[in-house]
C-alpha cells in the first residue's frame, strides 16, 4: 500500500509535468498543498467520481484557482473522466484542463476561480445553501441535506477585500459546515508577503465568529487530519491556518517566489524527482498509486447510502422529496408560467402607475409564493431596492422556509456568493443594490455569465432619475457596462408590465445570469395589443406605430426614456413625422432573435433612427447607424431633483423632436 507521501507526490509530479508541457502555470501551489489534498480527498471528502452531480456530496473549491493543477491531478487520480491526456493538453485549446479551474468544463470542478478571493465566496454561499435547504428538508432521522464545504485558499485571496465581506458574512450566518485551510506560504508573485501582508490572520478570522486552528504543519499528514477532524460538529465556520513550503520537493527553488508562476524547467524537475523519491518517468502513475487514489468504490458506496436514505424519505414524506428532487434538477413548479402570464395580463389590464422597482416588488409578491427556490437578498437597500416582499423570512430566523439574506453593505460578496448558492442547486437567488454600486460587484457579475450561473442581479435608481443624492449615485456608464458582459442579460423595463416579464424571463433562464435595471421614479403605464405583450419577452418589439403603419423614423428607447420617446412621437406627429417606437428592455435578447423579427422591428430600409436612454450614448450606435443619433448622457450627472436632471442634461421629448427635424 502506498504511502501518503507517495499519494502526495503523485500530485506533485502530475502538476510539474503539466506546468513543464504546457510551458507556463503555477506549479508551487500545488505541490505546496498536496499534503493537505491527499488527507482531505482520501479521508473526509464525500464525492463519488462517477456522478460529480450528486446532490449530497461535499462541496470543495479551490479559490486558489492559479494552483488548477492541484484539482485537476486530484480528479484524475481518484477517478472522474479526466484522462491522463486532458492533463497532457493542460493549457491547451479546447482541453478540459484550462489554466484556472472551469466549472462548465471539467468534471468535479463545482466552480470556475481564478480571480482571486471568489472562489471562499462562492463556497460561503454553497455554505448557506447547505444550511437553508437542510433547514427545509431534513427530519427526525432523513439527514438528507448533510454536507460540507470545503475551500482552499492563498495569501492573496486573503488580500482581496471580497474575502473580508465574506467572512464577515459567514461567520455571523455560523456557517458551521464551511472549513476554508488557509495556504500560508508566505510567497506571492512579487516575493515574500511580509512587506505587504502583515494582518493578524487567525486573530482577524476569531474576530468574524470562526472556529481557528492555528498553527498546521501541512505537510504532517496527523497533523492536517487532526485538523480536519476538529471541524466536525463546529457551529461556525472553520479555518485552518496551515503552514506550507511553496513548490515543497522542489530543491533551489522551493520556498520561493521562482516556483509560483512559471515552470521549474527539465533540472529542476529532475531534481525534484530525486528529493521526493519519485523514479517515474512523466505522466508516469504506478497502479498501485492509481488504486489506492481510486474513489470510485467509495464513491458509489457512499451515494448508494444515501440513495437508500432518500428512498425511505420519499415513502415517509412524499411531497418535500418531491419538491428536493424538482428543486435540484432546476425545473420550475408546472403552474408557474400560467400564474406569472396571468399577473402580466393583469397589469396590462390595470396599467399601473409605479416606479420600475415597485413592479419588481409587486413581480415578487406575485410569483414569489410559487417559488419556494427563490432566495434574495440586498447589500443594505432592501427598503429602497424593494426586495422584501410579503413572504420573505430571514435565513437567521431559523424558519425552515427562511428566504432571504440582509447582506449587509458587502456588494462585491454578496453577488458572488449568490454565485454560490446558484452553483450549489436547490435556488435561484437574487441580489440587490443601486445600479451605480454594481461597479463593486461587476467581476461578480461577470462571474456570473462565465461560469454560468442561473443568479439574478437586481439594480435599483438607475439613472439621473434618482435625483438628489447627485453624480456619485447616478449611474451613467453602468448600462453599457453591463450590456458588454457576455452571456448578461441586461433588462430596463418601462413600466409595471415590462418589469414583471423581464423577472419572468429572468427566473426562467437557466444559461446565465440577468441583470433587471428598475428605476427610483414613477413610469408610466404603456397601452399594448395582447401580441405586444408577448413580444417584450423578445427583447425589443414594436410599441407604437403610426395609424397608417407608414414611418419616417425610429425612435428606440428604453426604462424611463420610453414615455419620452411617447411623447416625441406624439408631438413629431402634430408635425407630419411618423414615428415608430421601439421598446428595448433587453438588447441581447433581442439581437438573439431571428434576422427576420429583427427586420421586422427595425427593417434596415429606415435608416433614420434615434435611440434615447439616460446614459453612455456610444453603446447605442449599432442600432442607429451614422445616420441616426443618439440623446442620452456623456457626462456624470448632478445633484437636484429629477425633472431638473432631464431638462438641464436634454433628455427631454423636445429634445428628441429637434433632433428628428435636424437629421437628414
Amino acid at each position: 500500500m502506498p504511502s501518503r507521501t507517495e499519494l502526495a507526490n503523485a500530485i506533485r509530479a502530475l502538476a510539474m509535468d503539466a506546468v513543464e508541457a504546457a510551458k507556463s502555470g503555477h506549479p508551487g501551489m500545488p505541490m505546496g498543498m498536496a499534503d493537505i489534498a491527499q488527507v482531505l480527498w482520501s479521508d473526509f471528502l464525500r464525492h463519488n467520481p462517477q456522478n460529480p452531480k450528486w446532490a449530497n456530496r461535499d462541496r470543495f473549491v479551490l479559490s486558489n484557482g492559479h494552483g488548477s493543477m492541484l484539482i485537476y491531478a486530484l480528479l484524475h487520480l481518484t477517478g472522474y473522466a479526466l484522462p491522463l491526456d486532458e492533463l497532457k493538453r493542460f493549457r491547451q485549446l479546447h482541453s478540459k484542463t484550462a489554466g484556472h479551474p472551469e466549472a462548465s468544463e471539467t468534471p468535479g470542478v463545482e466552480t470556475t476561480t481564478g480571480p482571486l478571493g471568489q472562489g471562499l465566496a462562492n463556497a460561503v454561499g454553497m455554505a448557506l445553501a447547505e444550511k437553508v435547504l437542510a433547514a427545509r428538508f431534513n427530519r427526525d432521522g432523513f439527514p438528507v441535506v448533510d454536507h460540507t464545504t470545503y475551500v482552499f485558499l492563498g495569501d492573496g485571496c486573503l488580500m482581496e477585500g471580497i474575502s473580508h465581506e465574506a467572512a464577515s458574512l459567514a461567520g455571523t450566518l455560523r456557517l458551521g459546515k464551511l472549513v476554508a485551510v488557509w495556504d500560508d506560504n508566505g510567497i506571492s508573485i512579487d516575493g515574500e508577503v511580509h512587506g505587504w501582508f502583515t494582518d493578524n490572520t487567525p486573530a482577524r478570522f476569531e474576530a468574524y465568529g470562526w472556529n481557528v486552528i492555528r498553527g498546521v504543519d501541512g505537510h504532517a499528514p496527523d497533523a492536517i487530519r487532526a485538523a480536519l477532524e476538529a471541524t466536525r460538529g463546529s457551529d461556525k465556520p472553520t479555518l485552518i491556518c496551515a503552514r506550507t513550503i511553496i513548490g515543497f520537493g522542489a530543491p533551489t527553488k522551493q520556498g520561493k517566489e521562482a516556483c509560483h508562476g512559471a515552470p521549474l524547467g527539465k533540472d529542476e524537475i529532475a531534481a525534484a524527482r530525486a528529493a521526493l523519491g519519485w523514479p517515474h518517468a512523466p505522466f508516469e502513475i504506478p497502479q498501485d498509486i492509481y488504486a489506492a487514489w481510486n474513489a470510485h468504490a467509495t464513491g458509489a458506496e457512499r451515494e448508494a447510502e444515501w440513495n437508500a436514505l432518500f428512498a425511505r424519505y420519499r415513502t415517509a414524506h412524499p411531497d418535500l422529496a418531491a419538491e428536493f428532487e424538482r428543486r435540484l434538477s432546476g425545473a420550475l413548479p408546472d403552474e408557474f408560467a400560467v400564474a406569472a402570464d396571468a399577473w402580466i395580463a393583469k397589469l396590462q389590464a390595470e396599467g399601473p402607475v409605479v416606479a420600475s422597482r415597485k413592479a419588481s416588488q409587486m413581480a415578487l409578491d406575485a410569483y414569489g409564493p410559487l417559488l419556494p427556490e427563490l432566495i434574495g437578498g440586498s447589500a443594505d437597500l432592501a427598503g429602497s431596492n424593494l426586495t422584501l416582499w410579503k413572504g420573505s423570512k430571514d435565513v437567521n430566523s431559523g424558519d425552515p422556509a427562511a428566504n432571504y439574506v440582509h447582506y449587509g453593505v458587502r456588494e462585491f460578496g454578496m453577488s458572488a456568493i449568490a454565485n454560490g448558492l446558484a452553483l450549489h442547486g436547490g435556488f435561484i437567488p437574487y441580489d440587490a443594490t443601486f445600479l451605480v454600486f454594481s461597479d463593486y460587484a461587476r467581476n461578480a457579475v461577470r462571474m456570473s455569465a462565465l461560469i454560468p450561473t442561473r443568479a439574478i442581479h437586481v439594480y435599483t435608481h438607475d439613472s439621473i432619475g434618482l435625483g438628489e443624492d447627485g453624480p456619485t449615485h447616478q449611474p451613467v456608464e453602468h448600462l453599457a457596462s453591463l450590456r458588454y458582459i457576455p452571456n448578461n442579460a441586461v433588462w430596463r423595463p418601462c413600466d409595471a408590465v415590462e418589469s414583471a416579464i423581464a423577472w419572468k424571463a429572468a427566473i426562467e433562464r437557466r444559461d446565465g445570469p440577468s441583470c433587471l435595471v428598475f428605476s427610483r421614479q414613477n413610469l408610466a403605464h404603456q397601452p399594448r395589443s395582447a401580441e405586444q405583450v408577448a413580444d417584450v419577452a423578445r427583447g425589443g418589439y414594436v410599441l407604437s406605430d403610426p395609424p397608417s403603419a407608414r414611418f419616417d423614423l425610429i425612435l428606440i428607447a428604453t426604462g424611463s426614456e420610453v414615455e419620452i420617446a411617447m411623447q416625441a412621437m406624439r408631438i413629431l406627429a402634430d408635425q407630419g413625422v411618423a414615428a415608430r417606437v421601439v421598446s428595448m428592455p433587453c438588447t441581447s435578447v433581442f439581437d438573439a432573435q431571428p434576422l427576420e423579427y429583427r427586420e421586422g422591428v427595425l427593417p434596415g430600409w429606415c435608416r433614420k433612427r434615434i435611440a434615447v436612454e439616460a446614459g453612455i450614448t456610444d453603446f447605442w450606435r449599432k442600432y442607429v447607424g451614422l445616420d441616426g443619433a443618439v440623446v442620452g448622457l456623456d457626462t456624470f450627472g448632478a445633484s437636484a431633483p429629477a425633472d431638473a436632471l432631464y431638462r438641464h442634461f436634454g433628455i427631454t421629448a423636445e429634445r428628441v423632436v429637434d433632433t428628428a427635424r435636424a437629421l437628414a
